[in-house]
């Protein structure tokens, strides 16, 4: 036991105490690009760049060609909004539009990321947005196109991912070929997805077209960020444009985020100054480095204890302030409490046990206050339940919390008093005590069973870290089927590093999503890391194809437990409630009969692979192997057999 924590601690040297964020200096800078960064295109720009030739020649056309049809003006906005991919799976009722990438824009900004199926398409866009810091576009095939991408683009809405998906449909019947093309037409196709997206459109002419595309990607990037949906008609794409100088295009006008009120800042600032025991949560709070920067000085400012919900990557792992993992200990003692973007605002202050009958306990104090800045106030829907249950904050405030981050920052300096000062400092000592506490324990679990086969989830986290950490890496998959080690146990100082889990929980997200990401940290210098669940996996697995035939770098990882594992507790608990066999809750949620080989499946689609791997000791190496292929530009595979979690 103690030379396997002696071998944690060595291989941690730099994320515990050598590494800790200092109070005062800067997390390290990141280079993906803000949603706000997009720029307004000059009138020149668009003449000359945009919407050349096909809005300012007119070719000649005859009953059989079309010199300058609509598409091509569709893919002339997707470049004025800098959308740089196109993920789609072919489908005619936009075959306008394909062909319209591939020759009339020479499948460059945008490119087409060709994909096997349409919620992978959906899940590439969503992984690509939380990496890139701007939506992406999908093409998916009318009614059967969208209904396949449904679930990507739920997963997109609770998970606040801006994302543009572009359907086909036919409207106008006498147009529709006798069969499929009515079976695959809608009258209203946005129904489909209304419930989850925050605008759809069907327009009708290419005029209306262009205002609608605009108004779309506005929306999609304004707080709180969510899919959009935008019917591109086949006749529209397929009509050659009669008369191109008729139409106007609206400028690109991105919407500054809402801050709160000096008022109601300054108010929050006296109340977190004079706390004896403030607290910290955030979830969605942070996007970009300088968010991550004024939440980290906020921080040191109250001496206060962060705790990160994980939604996204918020706080460094390694600073003696991120104390997450005792949010059980810190919640009880808060007396304000500061929520930041937080998806779940009454899971923070109460829980329902999982017990017979499900009852509600408060475990924060009653006399608490609760403070939340959320763009969650700003815009919502009620048949999807992915609001979480209502929480009445003391103060809630309806803004964005990134950009209400540094306002909060200098009112809480100004609002400060001598002795507050002195008080806060005296919080010093303890906090760091804690923060050391804090990550021993985390390297004493992790040493149990360092040795094990099937190899630990520890050992396999721990193992990743030592093969990417000299890397410029991200995190693309979600830590929390795999007990949050890699939270745990790297040092986590960049908000690129993480981007959060599924948002609406939905298997089958994983793998395309990662995709997604890996093509932004690719156009960033970066490589990517998935571990990624066995179950996620099968339900998406032409994914793998995709990275392969975009030669995506990507280092994939299987945390194969042969199981839906978190189902097989689920029945395992009901049959204990029920005084019945637990055991007989593996039935219908293993997946060992027969075991799938993850590599074969890899190395079919045109992916290097290794494994199945069981012993610990040859992971390293195989993991090593793995990322020479990934340095290289290409994806990679090792299939590890895991313990269950």
């Amino acid at each position: 036991m103690t030379d396997r924590r002696k071998f944690l601690k060595e291989a941690l040297a730099t994320s515990a105490a050598a590494a800790l964020v200092k109070p005062g200096v800067s997390v390290a800078a990141q280079t993906s690009p803000a949603l706000s960064s997009v720029e307004r295109p000059s009138t020149a720009l668009v003449a000359r760049e945009t919407l050349a030739p096909s809005l300012t020649e007119a070719p000649a056309t005859d009953a059989q060609h079309v010199g300058n049809p609509g598409s091509d003006f569709m893919v002339d906005l997707l470049r004025i909004a800098n959308v740089e991919y196109v993920a789609a799976m072919p489908g005619s009722t936009f075959r306008g539009i394909q062909e319209s990438i591939v020759n009339y824009a020479g499948n460059r900004k945008p490119e087409l990321i060709v994909c096997t199926h349409e919620e992978i398409s959906a899940a590439i866009a969503h992984g690509y947005a939380k990496v890139a810091g701007k939506p992406m576009a999908c093409l998916v095939h009318s009614t059967v196109g969208l209904q396949h991408a449904s679930m990507g683009i739920y997963n997109a809405w609770c998970d606040r991912a801006p994302m543009i998906v572009l359907a086909g449909n036919i409207a106008d019947g006498p147009k529709r070929r006798p069969g499929i093309e009515w079976n695959h037409t809608a009258q209203d196709l946005g129904a489909l997805v209304r419930d989850y997206t925050k605008f759809d459109d069907a327009p009708v002419s290419l005029q209306g077209y262009a205002e609608s595309f605009m108004r779309a990607v506005t929306m999609a990037t304004t707080p709180p960020m969510e899919p959009v949906l935008l019917v591109a008609d086949a006749d529209l794409q397929e009509t050659p444009i009669s008369n191109p100088r008729d139409i106007t295009v609206p400028a690109l006008s991105p919407v500054s985020p809402p801050a709160a009120s000096d008022a109601v800042l300054a108010d929050i600032a006296r109340r977190l100054a004079g706390a004896a025991h403030p607290v910290i949560v955030v979830d969605r709070a942070v996007r970009t480095e300088a968010g991550m920067n004024a939440l980290v000085q906020l921080a040191e400012t109250l001496n206060a204890p962060v705790i990160d919900l994980l939604a996204r990557m918020n706080f460094p792992t390694n600073h003696y302030l991120n104390q997450t993992w005792l949010q059980s200990q810190l919640i009880p003692q808060a007396d304000v409490i500061l929520a930041l973007d937080v998806g779940d605002l009454w899971g923070v202050t109460g829980t329902v046990r999982d017990v017979v009958g499900r009852p509600s306990v408060r475990i924060a104090r009653e006399d608490a206050q609760v403070i939340h800045i959320s763009s969650g106030y700003l815009y919502g829907k009620s048949n999807m339940q992915d609001a979480e249950r209502y929480s009445a904050a003391t103060i809630a405030v309806g803004a964005d919390a990134e950009t209400s981050m540094q306002p909060l920052l200098d009112a809480v300096r100004a609002a400060l008093t001598t002795t507050q000062r002195a008080t806060i400092a005296g919080r010093t000592p303890a906090m760091h005590a804690a923060f050391a506490a804090m990550r021993e324990v985390s390297l004493r679990d992790a040493a149990l069973g360092w040795d094990a086969s099937p190899i630990s989830t520890a050992r396999l986290s721990q193992e990743v870290w030592n093969a990417v950490r000299h890397d410029n890496w991200g995190l693309v998959s979600h830590t929390l089927f795999i007990s949050r080690w890699p939270h745990r146990l790297w040092d986590m100082t960049k908000p690129y590093h993480y981007i959060g889990g599924e948002g609406g929980y939905g298997v089958g997200y994983n793998m395309p999503a990662s995709v997604g990401a890996a093509l932004a940290h690719r156009d960033a210098g970066r490589i990517a890391v998935n571990i990624q669940t066995d179950g996620d996996l099968m339900v998406a697995p032409g994914a793998l194809w995709t990275a392969a035939h975009h030669s995506v770098p990507l280092l994939t990882v299987m945390h194969n437990n042969r199981a839906w594992h978190q189902e097989s507790m689920h029945v395992q608990r009901m049959a204990s409630w029920r005084d019945r066999n637990p055991e007989n809750g593996r039935v219908g949620t293993v997946i060992n009969d027969p075991p799938i080989d993850y590599a074969a499946l890899a190395r079919s689609m045109g992916m290097w692979a290794e494994g199945p791997i069981s012993d610990p000791a040859q992971l390293g190496p195989a993991l090593a192997r793995a990322m020479k292929q990934v340095r290289a530009g290409k994806p990679a595979m090792v299939d590890v057999l895991t313990q269950p979690r």
